[in-house]
């Protein structure tokens, strides 16, 4: 087996990633507290907001270790690709049915995919130090 150079992100990914994520997550949270929608639907989209995040995460996750030779059952894999898609699905159900302007439509769909793909980031990120960490130790 061939070993791979493991490389460290740099700050400034790091750091962008971060703010990607803070950014789409608490814009689409003050988004929600701004709304003048029923306490339920404000529920329902953070839900799925949060639904989405670690859905998100764990589709990383499992497709990483699946490259890295990690063992992933077929059925774990299945469910992470499921669940991301749903909740993106979810997402759009809700949108497509909510009494929204477009453009508040448009800003929590936006919010919403800013955050799931700085959740990814951020999660690679992480997983990246920490393997590069052990290996210096090595």
């Amino acid at each position: 087996m061939e070993q791979q150079q493991l490389q460290q992100p740099s700050a400034a990914f790091i750091a962008a990633a971060w703010a990607a994520f803070f950014i789409g997550t608490v814009a689409f949270i003050i988004g929600l507290w701004n709304a003048t929608m029923q306490l339920n639907e404000k529920g329902y989209y953070f839900t799925v907001l949060m639904f989405g995040l670690f859905a998100a995460i764990s589709l990383q996750k499992a497709v990483r270790d699946q490259l890295e030779g990690i063992p992933v059952t077929n059925i774990y894999y299945g469910i992470a690709w499921f669940s991301t898609i749903l909740s993106i699905v979810l997402l759009m159900v809700g949108l497509w049915n909510a009494d929204l302007e477009k453009s508040e439509k448009g800003f929590y769909a936006m919010a919403f995919v800013l955050s799931l793909f700085a959740a990814i980031a951020v999660q690679k990120n992480t997983r990246d130090l920490k393997a590069s960490k052990a290996s210096e130790i090595v």
